[in-house]
């Protein structure tokens, strides 16, 4: 059984860097590091990857299960449609996952400083969104899919951090994690477009089917640069390690240059919108570490 392919760990870090964020911005705050410091860390990476891994497999099942894929007669997850894992068997994962990741919260409880009223909204609110994305409602058959990863992968997971780290909620952190966002938004849109066939025969509803290909090729080629625009405007406006992410655009160029020429069918260009998300979150991670000012930082001492 490859429980990998259903765990999807390629996606990780659409969640790890946001956590890894707001960690950073946490020390600029209160420039407190300490075993303390570092156990909350800990526990908050495996609470949200925790989550995150259910995530998946849950989409995975209500893909299965709602026949999306099959119905198209497109072998696209690897982890059900090869029955690498039985359907009982991605169930108790989640239920594993989701289980575990509570136990991490109940232990950050006890180590954040944070209220445990408001640790545990941001987490079920997190928590909540993994599971909807394709099961209860399924809002990802609606359009609406693509709003809630936005939202959910980047600035909730972010804040999560940052709240366990400081104790302080402030929603002024959430501003910086839109730019690692639209770049999240580019994998899950990459992927869409190229499932876009597929999708209408089975009676999805995506942004990608609504764009047509064209529109899909010109919202994809904004997802990619726009965030660029924001990195040099802070490296200018800030400090200049903030703008450290422009250095991956050569990347984002041959991306988009597969995209035009080839079409959003090569699967190529989804993983390697990921690892280009990976390689602009680290380098704007490192670049608020060695900044000598960070965005939004000053609002948040003075809330």
């Amino acid at each position: 059984m490859q429980i990998r392919s259903g765990l999807r760990p390629w996606t990780f870090s659409a969640s790890l860097i946001p956590v890894a964020l707001g960690a950073v911005l946490s020390y600029k705050y209160t420039g407190v590091c300490n075993l303390t410091s570092a156990m909350i860390l800990f526990l908050s990476v495996a609470a949200v990857v925790a989550v995150n891994s259910a995530g998946n497999m849950v989409n995975t099942y209500f893909d299965y299960m709602r026949s999306v894929k099959l119905r198209a007669g497109v072998k696209r997850d690897q982890a059900v449609l090869e029955e690498h894992l039985q359907l009982t068997q991605m169930v108790n994962g989640a239920a594993y996952l989701y289980g575990f990741a509570m136990i991490c919260l109940w232990l950050l409880m006890w180590f954040s400083p944070a209220k445990s009223m408001h640790l545990a909204g941001l987490f079920f609110g997190g928590l909540s969104s993994s599971f909807m994305y394709t099961g209860g409602v399924g809002v990802k058959y609606y359009v609406l899919g693509d709003l809630l990863v936005i939202f959910t992968f980047g600035p909730l997971a972010l804040l999560f951090s940052f709240v366990s780290q400081t104790g302080k909620l402030t929603f002024i952190p959430l501003l910086l994690a839109l730019p690692l966002a639209v770049s999240t938004e580019a994998i899950l849109h990459s992927k869409h477009a190229r499932e876009m066939d597929a999708d209408k025969k089975a009676g999805v509803l995506s942004l990608a089917i609504l764009l047509g290909s064209q529109g899909s090729y010109f919202l994809y080629t904004a997802l990619l640069f726009v965030p660029y625009l924001v990195f040099f405007v802070w490296g200018l406006q800030y400090s200049l390690p903030l703008a450290l992410p422009v250095l991956t655009i050569p990347f984002s160029f041959q991306l988009e240059k597969a995209f035009r020429e080839g079409g959003p069918a090569d699967t190529r260009i989804s993983t390697g919108t990921a690892k280009l998300n990976l390689a602009m979150g680290s380098l704007f991670v490192a670049g608020c570490v060695l900044a000598s000012r960070v965005p939004m930082m000053d609002r948040i001492i003075d809330t």
